[in-house]
C-alpha cells in the first residue's frame, strides 16, 4: 500500500512540473542596446543597435559599432512606420532573430521628432515589459540614427559611450523612469540631454568620432521647445538640487589672475511663499568647496581672502542661476525646476485654485536666489607657486 501511494504522488508530481515549452534559446535573439526615433516626413524610423554576440568577449575589438561590416560588436538597422509599433514590425520583417529590448542602455530621439512630439513614443515604451525604465534618454541636435551610427574609439558602442557619459553626472542625467514622471507631473515640463558629434580629426572617417552632452532640450507638454547651452544647464542643476560636479572660476578684487575651485557637497532648498496675493520663491544654495587652482598673489592662509574668495564663489553661483531662471522662466515659460512641486506640497488649497493657470503664474513668480559656499580645503599648497614670497600678499 505504501508503495502505491508514493507511485501515485510521484506520478502526479510530473503534471506539475514545469517544461520548456516555451524556452527562447539567446541564439533566436537579437539584443538591442540602442534605440534611436526619428521623423521622417510623417512616418517614423526607428533605428536599433544590436549586438554581433560572436564579436563579443576577450578578443573583442573597441570601436566596433557600424552599419553595414562585419568587423564590428555592433550593427545598426532601420524599420520606418506611421508609429512606433509599426516601425519596429517593418524592422522585425529584416531580421532573422526576434528583438529583445531587456538590454537597451539609451534612448535617443532626434531633434524633429522631439519637436514634433514624444507623448505617443512615450506610451509604446512604457507599456513595453522589456523597456528598462533606467535606460538613458537623450536628444540628438541630428538624427538619432547617426549618433547610433557612429565607431567610438574607446567603448564597444555609441550607446555605451553616451550611457557613460551620462552617468557621470557632469550634465544632465536622466532616465526612462524620470521622463515619464516629469510629463505625467503637475506641469509637464521636461529636460533632457542634449547632445551633438564631436568634431572628425584629420584622416578619421565620419563615423570615427563620438556625441557628447554640451546642452539641454527643453520640453514643453511633450514637445522640444528649445535648448541651453551647459553653462545655463548647470544653473538648472543647481536649482534641481542635481549638481555634482562642477568647478567655478571667478577673479578677486584688487588680484591679478583667476583661482578656479571644485564642488565637493552642494544642497539646494526651494522654499515657497505667499503673500499679499504674490508667489514667491526663495533658492537656498549651499556648497562645500576645494581649491584647485591658485593663479593670483593671495595666500590662501589668510582667512580675509579665504572670505573674499567664498564671497566671489557665491556671487558667481547666484548669477549663473539668474541667468537660467531669465532664460527657461522668462523667456520659455517652463517649470523644469519643480516650484509646482513644492507649492502643491506647501499649499495645497492655493494650489487646486492656481494649478490651470500655471502657466501665466510660473512666469511672474518673484525669485530670490541666496547661496553660501565654504571653502573646505584651499588645496596641498596654500602660497601660489612661481611666485617670490616677497611678492605675495600674505
Amino acid at each position: 500500500m505504501k508503495r502505491a501511494i508514493i507511485c501515485f504522488v510521484v506520478s502526479i508530481s510530473c503534471f506539475l512540473l514545469s517544461g520548456c515549452w516555451d524556452r527562447t534559446e539567446l541564439n533566436d535573439l537579437a539584443l538591442v542596446t540602442g534605440i534611436g526615433i526619428d521623423q521622417k516626413g510623417k512616418e517614423i524610423e526607428l533605428t536599433a543597435q544590436l549586438v554581433v554576440p560572436k564579436k563579443l568577449g576577450a578578443g573583442a575589438s573597441m570601436g566596433g559599432n557600424n552599419s553595414g561590416s562585419s568587423g564590428g560588436a555592433t550593427i545598426v538597422r532601420s524599420g520606418t512606420g506611421k508609429t512606433l509599433a509599426d516601425a519596429i514590425a517593418h524592422l522585425q520583417e529584416k531580421l532573422p532573430r526576434r528583438l529583445f529590448w531587456g538590454h537597451v542602455k539609451v534612448i535617443v530621439f532626434g531633434e524633429k521628432a522631439a519637436k514634433a512630439g514624444i507623448r505617443a513614443h512615450m506610451d509604446f515604451l512604457s507599456r513595453n515589459p522589456q523597456t528598462r525604465l533606467r535606460s538613458n534618454v537623450l536628444v540628438s541636435d541630428k538624427t538619432a540614427k547617426s549618433v547610433l551610427e557612429l565607431l567610438p574609439p574607446i567603448e564597444q558602442s555609441s550607446a555605451e559611450v553616451l550611457r557613460e557619459l551620462s552617468n557621470s553626472q557632469i550634465l544632465m542625467n536622466i532616465t526612462l523612469k524620470d521622463v515619464l514622471q516629469m510629463l505625467s507631473g503637475e506641469t509637464g515640463a521636461a529636460a533632457l540631454p542634449m547632445v551633438t558629434l564631436l568634431p572628425i580629426e584629420k584622416e578619421k572617417t565620419p563615423l570615427e568620432t563620438i556625441a557628447y552632452i554640451d546642452r539641454t532640450a527643453i520640453f514643453k507638454g511633450d514637445r522640444m521647445i528649445g535648448s541651453i547651452g551647459d553653462k545655463l544647464t548647470r544653473g538648472a542643476l543647481w536649482i534641481r538640487n542635481e549638481i555634482e560636479q562642477a568647478n567655478i572660476t571667478v577673479s578677486l578684487k584688487g588680484a591679478e589672475g583667476k583661482i578656479t575651485s571644485t564642488i565637493i557637497r552642494a544642497n539646494t532648498k526651494l522654499i515657497p511663499s505667499y503673500k499679499n496675493g504674490r508667489w514667491k520663491m526663495t533658492i537656498d544654495i549651499t556648497s562645500r568647496d576645494d581649491v584647485l587652482l591658485n593663479a593670483t598673489n593671495l595666500s590662501l592662509y589668510n582667512e580675509k581672502h579665504i572670505h573674499q574668495l567664498e564671497k566671489a564663489l557665491a556671487q558667481a553661483t547666484i548669477e549663473r542661476v539668474n541667468a537660467t531662471l531669465k532664460k527657461v522662466q522668462k523667456e520659455m515659460h517652463a517649470d523644469i525646476f519643480g516650484f509646482a512641486d513644492v507649492i502643491h506640497r506647501k499649499y495645497p488649497k492655493q494650489w487646486n485654485r492656481i494649478k490651470n493657470r500655471w502657466d501665466d503664474i510660473f512666469p511672474e513668480i518673484e525669485v530670490k536666489v541666496k547661496a553660501n559656499v565654504v571653502v573646505q580645503r584651499p588645496g596641498m599648497n596654500t602660497t601660489p607657486q612661481g611666485i617670490p614670497e616677497d611678492e605675495v600678499k600674505k
